[in-house]
């Protein structure tokens, strides 16, 4: 999971409208940040691990010039931590491309081999981004040579299809090429999310593209559409945008995205993430009410379970209270790199109000519970705090199978609903009953605000792979990876703010 931005601007300098779009972005990544702009001559580059705010000041952005850029957050997925892995990623020829990208390649060291032993590129990081844009460059390169008379941006267009036949898993990509302009793509299941967006000013129109719609709202872009699966958009030098179909697409979104990733003020393919989330809320409310417990107040799990908590204590005619205080300066737990700095931020992160607690019975709401530990010390908090009984419900069903497109949780270990019962869970984290959301239910929810798409990217709760390439080899060596290789009871910090 990463977030990604790139806008053109004929008329102004564009440092600061992506230094915003990525603060708005910020919920996707921490790890670091970068951006590069284009001068017409000179590309402008700074990139570091750390947060957007840190990572850029005055005296960077006045050598970021330019009229057209891009920028990305970082949260690793595939690749170490180390800030010569912060995108964005830069080949120079042909022409001169830098490129961010979203998203994870699941065939990457087929690719890394055929671009070293085929392509004869060496790759200076272990990143399926860089190998994404060698894939990328070695076409545009190829489809010059056997085309010397084509133009520039039909041969690009091309390159973008056989980029797509080569490669397998899910990627949002936004690049910068010199002589053809600001071009972005999306795969052909649509996994991860990319927005059109556009600014009407006096001068014309203007053009940019953003993970998420919210990177428009600050500097006044509104949402045009999202960018198809399979489809390539290039604004030209000039302002133009022009779009093509490069490969058939089918909208496959990761549901995960609605439940967690995004923020709530976000429209993705159609669906607001605010709305799903309250109907999230509304369809825990049965099985609930038929357990015949007593509750006295629902309370959320800040920040992202708060419209289901809402929706959930209307539907049960049950108080809603916050009685959980977050830290907005601590970061996303599960964003943080490894482990052990998740388990340390989960106590300074949440402070509970034992006014909330004392003596009573209450259902606290998260939007997911994948490893647990974040759960079982806030339930310990509320025990302290006087609770009688704490139940809880997760608006996800539980967490299964790895994820293979983007969400760095990729072996069965690390999840604490692996091998378990439900029972075993709840006696786990400590709470008194547990409910988790249905898969039927979840996919119900996320489809009722664009009910054209037939199939989601569910497979951390199906098992279900939406590209059908995945293979238990694959999964296999995920596991063999030593990517969460502990035991359980070591590890569970949950997925859950």
């Amino acid at each position: 999971m990463c977030g990604i931005f790139g806008i053109a601007n004929q008329h102004q300098p564009v440092n600061l409208e992506i230094y915003e779009a990525l603060l708005m972005l910020q919920h996707r990544g921490q790890d670091a940040a970068g951006m590069v702009t284009f001068d017409g001559d000179h590309f402008h580059e700074h990139k570091e691990n750390g947060l957007v705010q840190d990572v850029f000041n005055e005296k960077v952005f006045k050598a970021l010039k330019g009229n057209v850029g891009i920028g990305h957050v970082r949260y690793p997925t595939a690749g170490s931590l180390s800030a010569k892995e912060a995108q964005p990623f830069f080949v120079n020829a042909p022409f001169g491309i830098f490129l961010v990208h979203n998203g994870n390649l699941t065939n990457t060291a087929q690719m890394r081999e055929t671009i070293e032993n085929n392509y004869h590129r060496h790759l200076r990081t272990t990143s399926d981004s860089e190998v994404l844009l060698n894939v990328f460059a070695d076409q545009i390169y190829k489809e010059f040579k056997a085309h010397p008379e084509e133009d520039h941006r039909e041969a690009v267009f091309e390159a973008t299809t056989k980029t797509m036949n080569l490669l397998e898993g899910s990627y949002a990509v936004i690049t910068l090429i010199d002589e053809v302009g600001l071009f972005a793509f999306r795969d052909p299941h649509g996994i991860r999310p990319l927005s059109l967006g556009k600014r009407q000013t006096q001068r014309g129109e203007e053009w940019a593209l953003a993970s998420e719609s919210v990177g428009f709202d600050p500097i006044g872009f509104k949402k045009v559409r999202d960018v198809a699966p399979g489809e390539a958009i290039l604004i030209t030098p000039e302002g133009e945008c022009i779009s093509k179909q490069c490969v058939k697409g089918t909208l496959n979104p990761c549901i995960f995205e609605y439940i967690y990733l995004a923020r709530p003020d976000s429209m993705i393919d159609g669906i607001s993430v605010y709305k799903t989330k309250k109907r999230l809320g509304a369809a825990l409310a049965p099985q609930i009410e038929a357990s015949g417990l007593q509750i006295d107040a629902v309370i959320p799990i800040p920040d992202s379970s708060r419209p289901i908590a809402i929706e959930l204590a209307k539907h049960l005619n049950v108080k809603y209270r916050e009685g959980i205080v977050k830290n907005r300066y601590v970061g996303r737990t599960f964003i943080m790199p490894d482990q052990q700095q998740r388990e340390k931020s989960v106590r300074r992160k949440h402070n509970a109000i034992p006014l909330e607690f004392k003596d009573r019975n209450v259902l606290l709401v998260d939007d997911s519970i994948v490893r647990g530990t974040t759960m079982k010390q806030i339930i310990r908090m509320c025990r302290e705090c006087g609770a009688k009984n704490v139940y809880v419900a997760s608006a996800a069903p539980p967490v299964l199978y790895p994820n293979v497109y983007g969400i760095d949780m990729p072996t069965k270990q690390e999840f604490i609903a692996n091998g378990l019962t439900n029972d075993e869970i709840c006696s786990l984290i400590g709470a008194d009953a547990l409910f988790y959301q249905t898969v039927e239910n979840l996919i119900v929810a996320a489809q009722a605000g664009n009910p054209d798409i037939t199939l989601f990217e569910a497979s951390v709760f199906d098992g279900k792979y939406v590209t059908g390439n995945i293979t238990e080899d694959y999964l296999q060596d995920l596991e063999n990876a030593g990517r969460g290789n502990k035991k359980i009871e070591e590890i569970q910090p949950s997925m859950g703010i």
